[in-house]
This record gives structure tokens, sequence and C-alpha cells, in this order.
């Protein structure tokens, strides 16, 4: 329940506490209880169980508490008109389908009568998936942090009738929770007055915290980037690498890593570069990664990337696999590579839907126990195995007869348990057992296939099979990525198969729908839907040169201004002009678990003013520069994507133009030069013919032809270019001198 960001100077300032007298004893918590419930209320059949309003729903979350006793509401003007018309404050509870903790406060609060009986009695109880709900989300875990120092899932917060907040946490064990709503009742009939002056106060602050700093008249500085990437290095664990911010859990930091590649291959800091494969080797070794199935996991519970929380989410599989990809190009490592490819092929088999969109989420918990599906005992991997081949397994993978995964908290499988990972890297261990490093690989890979075979035939972690715009963004742009740097066609197939799931299906007047489920698309799109979506389209112009998806994202791109650009401040805002009023309509920033979107539609603006020749979009992609520069120049582990952009601005961007067949050979050999090296700033287009001076529709192929009836290519800056050359090794010096 956490992040690895580090905070800021503007998080630092608190918004108010909860008002004096109200807590009488009960404090806010994250953590875990004791001995949380094991599932017992996931055993009554529906038919025996309550239904809520929530039945009519199409969020898994959301039908996941439909039988609760609980007389939940989903957002909206009904919950806030009976909280009016009967004086009674607001519940607000925010999780999502996968957390764990979630369910555990469901089971032990939301399923039990006596709680029920208080919330329905004293409260009207709103249920929001922070998934379908960002701009909900973001605006009351805002609040949470801010009053408690903390935030997490489920977050609990309590809110007048007008939806302002006066006291939040979240996760409470049973008794402490129903201690807490006896005293908030007491305290709504007897300190009214109190909590309206609190109300009123953090009304105030919520505003001005939408409102953000004064935009700067300059724009972030050149320095800045290679600054903060050696900024984000002293945070980083120089023995098991990631980043350590004050608590046990790491999160993979994809987004600092990015940074520092970046640094690194301007500066050649070999520091930077170690950190960051450190990182990506512990991370692929660790249990925070399926080494049978594939995909990483959310985050790591331990410093050691051994003990993961067994969530697997569709934005954690784009964002990670993407710097595996760096790292591969930056040092040519195949097994970064590999880790890549193996988290491509597990989405496509397991989160992609028949249609083509991808799923949100994978659960953590399978029979009311977390991680039950993917933990091995030494007797189960012998009895796949047989003795000699599950003794080397077992060895390898560490898997032992005590286990080593010691949970004390009751939520996990009883007995001794093991999650594989690798404690030796295999040239290491085939070297101290005279073993013969390729031989081995192949027979753990059997091995590894037999025992998936197997746990398939378990019963599965709970799917969120939702679809959402946003994170099918970020796995299309790292899908395309993929297809170039790995010469996969079958990747960039699956990528256009969400792309036109997404536009065909998600999309309604032109505009981006949020989420799709069982047939319907609803929720009007958000910041992050259309900025994700414009950079996978992007990403799929560069894989496939097909000029459809660049028409698209420059539709979306047109559309996105239209309704969220901030014409007086500079930068996005969250919500569309015509989208529901909250307290606070924000433009918030940071990056978080994924990445902001002004931070990467900034970048969207960049590349698309270089493909397109449009200054004005330059021009908005500064604007967000200049309004979030007193921020970004000041606090490490929040603006990567947005020093990213920085970094492309000021650098300046390879501009290749190939002319050729891209189904020719000889275009294909320019096309692997240029997707093989390291290019973080670039723009790439292709045309099959040569193309005349004003008929090209891109400025960059205007006047492009084949040099000597052969494929040619072109590297420019500024659409000023050198000589062009038709050999990869001329192209390859070409880029190299940049």
């Amino acid at each position: 329940m956490g992040t690895h960001r580090m905070p800021s100077r503007r998080s630092r300032a608190r918004l108010p506490r909860p008002i004096v007298g109200l807590i009488c004893g009960v404090a806010l918590s994250a953590a875990g209880p004791a001995h949380p419930a094991k599932g017992k209320g996931r055993e009554m059949t529906t038919e025996s169980r309550p239904t809520n309003r929530l039945i009519e729903a199409t969020s898994p979350y959301l039908l996941q508490h439909a039988h609760n006793p609980v007389d939940w509401y989903p957002w909206g003007e009904e919950a806030f008109a009976r909280a009016t018309a009967e004086d009674k404050p607001v519940f607000l509870s925010i999780g999502y389908a996968a957390c764990h903790w979630c369910h555990v406060m469901e089971h032990e609060s939301f399923e039990s009568g006596p709680i029920a009986e208080i919330l329905n009695r004293h409260f009207v109880a709103i249920k929001v998936d922070r998934e379908e709900r960002p701009d909900v989300d973001e605006l009351y875990m805002h609040v949470t942090v801010q009053m408690t120092g903390h935030g997490g899932w489920p977050m609990s917060v309590f809110l007048t009738p007008e939806q302002t907040p006066f006291f939040a946490g979240t996760y409470f064990p049973p008794e402490q929770f129903a201690r807490l709503l006896t005293q908030i009742a007491e305290a709504w009939g007897t300190q009214r007055e109190q909590i309206r002056r609190h109300s009123a106060q953090l009304r105030e602050q919520l505003a001005a915290w939408a409102r953000g700093p004064q935009p700067s008249g300059d724009l972030i500085g050149p320095e800045t980037p290679g600054r903060m990437a050696r900024a984000l290095a002293e945070y980083f664990d120089t023995e098991h690498g990631g980043i350590s911010a004050g608590g046990p859990n790491k999160f993979p930091p994809t987004m600092a890593m990015e940074l520092m590649l970046r640094e690194h291959a301007r500066t050649g800091d070999a520091r930077l570069l170690s950190l960051v494969e450190l990182t990506l080797d512990r991370m692929a070794r660790g249990g925070i990664y399926d080494h049978l199935g594939g995909g990483i996991c959310r985050y790591s519970t331990d410093a050691r990337w051994l003990v993961p929380h067994f969530e697997k989410m569709l934005y954690d599989q784009a964002l990670v696999s993407s710097i595996y990809l760096d790292a591969y190009q930056v040092t040519g490592k195949r097994r970064y590579a590999g880790v890549a490819a193996d988290i491509f092929d597990y989405v496509m088999a397991d989160l992609q839907s028949p249609e083509g969109g991808f799923y949100s989420t994978r659960d953590a918990d399978s029979e009311g126990l977390e991680g039950a599906y993917y933990v091995w005992t030494v007797e189960q991997v012998r009895e796949v195995l047989g003795p000699e081949d599950g003794r080397l397994f077992c060895d390898f993978h560490d898997v032992t007869a005590k286990g080593n995964w010691f949970e004390s908290r009751g939520h996990a499988p009883a007995g001794p348990k093991n999650i594989l990972n690798i404690p030796v890297p295999l040239e290491s261990y085939a070297a101290r057992h005279n073993l013969d490093p390729a031989s081995l690989a192949e027979r753990l890979a059997g091995m590894r296939a037999e025992l998936l075979e197997a746990r398939s035939r378990r019963v599965p972690p709970g799917l969120d099979d939702k679809v959402l715009a946003g994170w099918n963004g970020l796995m299309i742009a790292s899908l395309a990525q993929g297809a170039q740097v790995l010469d996969e066609p079958r990747f960039a197939a699956a990528a256009a198969r969400a792309a036109d799931f997404v536009l065909n299906r998600m999309r309604s007047g032109g505009r981006l729908l949020r989420s799709y489920r069982a047939g319907k698309a609803h929720l009007t799109g958000y910041l992050t839907d259309y900025a994700f979506m414009i950079e996978g389209l992007l990403d799929l112009y560069e894989a496939t040169f097909d000029r459809t998806w660049l028409e698209e994202a420059t539709a979306l791109n047109e559309t996105l201004i239209a309704h969220y650009f901030d014409e007086a401040g500079g930068g996005f805002f969250f919500t569309a002009d015509d989208a529901e009023g909250l307290l606070a309509r924000s433009k918030n920033p940071t990056d978080g678990a994924i990445p902001s979107g002004n931070s990467v539609q900034a970048m969207n603006l960049l590349r698309l003013a270089l493909l397109l020749d449009r200054p004005d979009y330059r021009g908005k992609a500064e604007s967000i520069l200049r309004a979030f520069k007193p921020l970004a120049e000041d606090t490490p582990g929040a603006f990567e994507r947005l020093l990213c952009a920085v970094d492309f601005l000021h650098a300046g961007p390879h501009e290749i133009a190939v002319i050729g067949d891209p189904a020719d050979p000889a275009t294909q050999a320019l096309l692997r030069v240029v997707h093989g090296r390291y290019l973080p700033n670039r723009v790439i287009v292709l045309s099959g013919q040569d193309v005349g001076l004003e008929d090209s529709g891109l400025p960059l192929l205007a006047g492009k032809r084949r040099s000597g009836g052969v494929p040619t290519a072109y590297v420019c800056e500024g659409y000023r270019c050198t000589a062009p050359v038709t050999s990869p090794e001329a192209l390859a010096r070409q880029l190299s001198g940049k």
C-alpha cells in the first residue's frame, strides 16, 4: 500500500489533521491485521446472500461487493442526494479488484452483519473502483496522504454530503473500524460545526492544490534531467537494486531507470548503468518475477525482491517490459530481451481478450489465499518432475523442505511454502556444478514448461476483465517497441488488435471512453487515457508505418487539446471541460505507479510537432514544461517522464526517414540498425516509394528518394539532412556521430 516515490516540497504541506476529539484513540492504519479472515465470505452462494445496488455495475471490483449486507451505492448523484436528504455523512471506500487488503477488509468488515448495520443506520456508503474513477481516487488519495502521512488501498474516507472529506485512513481491522464508525456517527451529531469549519478549510486547500504553482517564464533547463538522474541514483540500494524509500516494499523503479539510462547514454556515467543492471538482474531472478508463466508482480515486500505482492497489473507489464528493452539496446545482453519477450508472451496469453483489448489485472489471491497459485513445496515439484529433475530444479530455484516464505499473518497457504527465485545466476550455477550453461538452460526450460502445465490445473487467481483505454495505450506502446527492438511482428500484431479495439469499441462521438466490460463502454476518458493511447499509436506507427495509426493519434491529440488544455496556466487538466465536477479539477503532474498524463503528453506533442511540422504543438509542450518547472527542478523521484521530454527537447532528436519497400530485405536491414540502437530521442518515418516535395503529408519525407534505386536512409536535424546512405554500416556511422 504505497509507492517508491520520494516526497516533494509540495506534498510536505499537510492538510489539517482530523477534527479534535474525533479519533478518540482510533489510529489510522496502513498495516495488515494480525490474522485476517481467509475468504470465508466467498464460500456463500449468491442465492443465500443479500444484493445491493452494485449488482448493476460492470466493474469486477464493485461486483465483488454486490452481495455485502452493506447498502452500497456507486459514486453518483443518488448517493449524495440521499446523504443530503437524511443529513448523514458519507463513507467512501475506494479500492480495486486485485487489492489483497481490499479483500481482507471486505471479509472482515463489509460482510459483517453488525458492522453493516452501523454503516447502514448512520452513513450513506459509496464504493468506488479506483481504476474506473482515477479522478475520484486522485482527489481523495491526496487528502488521505496529507492527513495521515501515508496512502494505500482500501482507502477509507468520510465526507459531508457536499463531498468534502473530514476524516481519512486506509485499512482498518474490524474492531477498530466498528469503533471508528460509532465515534464518527457521534461526532456528526455533537461536533457538526467543528466538522463544517474543518471541511471549509479543506475545500480551500484542495483548490490551491489543484491550481498548482505559478508557471515559470522559463523552460526546465537542459541540465535538470542529468542532475535528477544522479540524485535518483543516491536512493538506490547498492546491494539488491531498486529504491528503498523508508519501508520494506520495493516497486520496480521503471521511470527512474529510464531517466538514468538516458543520462548514461549522454555522459557514459557507468554508475548509473550499473545500478540499472543490478536492479533488472535482481528483479528477473527474484520472486517478483513469475519464472513459470512470465509477467511481473506489483511489488516486493522485502529488499531482496523475493516475496511479492502477487497481483499482476497490466500497466506494470507494460512499463517493466519497456525498461528491459531499453537495457537490451544499451547493453546488448540477451537476458534483458528474454525477460521482455516473456512478459509480452504472458500478456498475450493471459490478459488479451478474444476481441483484442487487454484486461486490467490478474489478482493476488486464489481460494481466499494470497499467492497460493504460485508457491511450491519440494514434494509438489518432485511429483511433476520426478526425483532427479526435481532435485535439480529445487536446488536452482530455491525450493526447500523448510520453505523460503515465512508469512506470519495467516493469509498465505499453510505449511512450508517456496516462491520460485534464482539465488545464483545460471552461468555461476553451471560453473559451480560443472554443467554446460546452454544445456542447463534448455533442461530448466523444459522443467518450467512441465510445472507451468501442472500449475494451470490449480484454481487461478481472479481476473479483472475490464479494459481500460489508458492502460491499453501503455501496453500497445511497449509491444510496439518490442516489435521493433526484438524484430517480432507478432508483438506489433497484438498491439494493433488492441488499438483497433479501443478505437472502435471505446469511443463515442469521437471521444475516448475510459472503461469497457461485458459489451459496455462508459465513463468519459481522462488525460491519461488520451496521452497513453496517443503514445501507443505513435509507437505503433513507427513499428508498422501504417499511416492510420498516426492519423488516429493526431485526431486524439486534437480532441485532448480541445477539452483538457489549460489555455491560461499551461498544461492539461486531468478531466475534460464537460466532465462531472468534483471538489477540484487537478493538473497533477507527478509520476506515480504510472506516468503522469502531462509528462507523456509533453513527449507526444514534441514528437507530433516534428512529424507534422506543427510549431503550435511544440508550444503546448513547452507550456507543460513551464507550468511544472518549479516542482520538477526540486523533486527527484516524481517527474522522470517529464524530464525525458525535457531531454528530447534540448538534446534535439534524430529525425530518420527511410525510403524503400518495407518488405524488401534491404529496407529491413536499415530499419534493424535504427531499432537495434538505444536512441530514446528519435522519430522515424518511412515511404515505400520516392516522395515529391509537396505530396508527402509528412515533412520528413518531402523530396526523399531512393539513391541508385535501392532502399535509402536519411538522418536529419531540424529537417536538414546528411547525405543519404544505403548500407546499414553507413547508417550506423551517421547515427553514432550525432
